[in-house]
């Protein structure tokens, strides 16, 4: 007859079947991405798609969804090119427009763009990709109810002025090189070596504090009020994302356990989303019908 194990035991079980898990679960992905790359020759997009989606929706909260096929807007007229996943607050913002698989959906809405890549990436394409997105502009024409008051416009916000989408790229090691990684704030490669260590080697693309994530993702291209900027640079400057890495007994870093706590660290700094423009969405459409 067994043992029955303490409590203590059995925490520290617990513990390590949380651990091992993201380690099957990681392996797992890796090696359904190289059966359909070895089956295949290339993964088929809707596939790989497919496979990487499992990553994201084990990890990123409820209260966001993760939409496939999507073009992302702005109220000057910019359209993205084609996102394969974007991660985005359905609850907070409409639909410009949806057609079966087909979305538009505005750039203040959206909290990261996953892009998924199985074959040998062109840095060019990549690129114009990634400047499709980032050209994209939040609009501060907006109007809603805050805590004290009614804000016209985001002058009187302090916490948030505009905002940017976390970008992330899913490929095969052997294809991505630091000329494609530049365009992306995450690169999540699956390696498969012949020596057999199966993982998802997990880059983090800026060696920032979280104080400057802070700033990007919610100022982005906006100056920060003096008192915000000088209280949130004493709370955050000590930190940054290598503090939210977890390591094994071995002291190899577990990818996708480390991924899942820094991705939904950023998503809590974008947690209140900002003031959605109604009017400069209206002015856009009513103005593209009068031309």
């Amino acid at each position: 007859m067994a043992k029955e194990l303490s409590f203590e035991e059995k925490k520290e079980k617990m513990i390590a079947n949380v651990t091992g898990n993201y380690t099957q679960v990681e392996r797992s992905i890796v090696n359904q991405l190289y059966m359909k790359h070895d089956l295949h020759g290339t993964t088929v997009g809707s596939e790989r798609e497919m496979i990487w989606s499992q990553l994201f929706e084990m990890i990123i909260p409820k209260k966001f969804v993760i939409e496939p096929s999507v073009f992302i807007i702005d109220s000057l007229g910019g359209v993205s090119k084609e996102v394969d996943f974007a991660i985005l607050d359905e609850t907070y913002t409409p639909y410009i427009f949806r057609y079966g698989k087909i979305k538009f959906v505005p750039i203040e809405a959206i909290a990261a763009v996953i892009e998924c890549k199985s074959h040998s990436l062109d840095a060019s394409s990549i690129g114009k990709w990634a400047k499709s997105i980032t050209t994209l502009k939040t609009s501060g024409d907006s109007i809603a109810r805050i805590a004290p008051a009614i804000a016209v416009g985001v002058d009187g916000v302090k916490t948030q002025k505009s905002t940017r989408p976390l970008r992330i790229l899913c490929a095969l090691e052997e294809n991505c090189g630091n000329n494609i990684k530049q365009h992306f704030d995450f690169t999540l490669l699956a390696s498969r070596p012949d020596e057999g260590d199966v993982r998802i080697d997990i880059e983090c693309n800026a060696d920032d504090t979280l104080f400057s994530w802070f700033k990007s993702l919610n100022f982005h291209e906006y100056e920060m009020d003096k008192e915000l900027e000088e209280k949130t640079l004493d709370q955050l400057q000590s930190f940054s994302l290598e503090n939210y890495k977890v390591h094994d007994q071995k002291g190899q870093n577990i990818s996708l356990l480390t991924f899942n706590f820094q991705l939904n660290q950023l998503l809590m700094l974008i947690n209140n989303p900002i003031l959605f423009p109604h009017r400069a969405y209206v002015n856009l459409f009513d103005q593209k019908v009068k031309d």
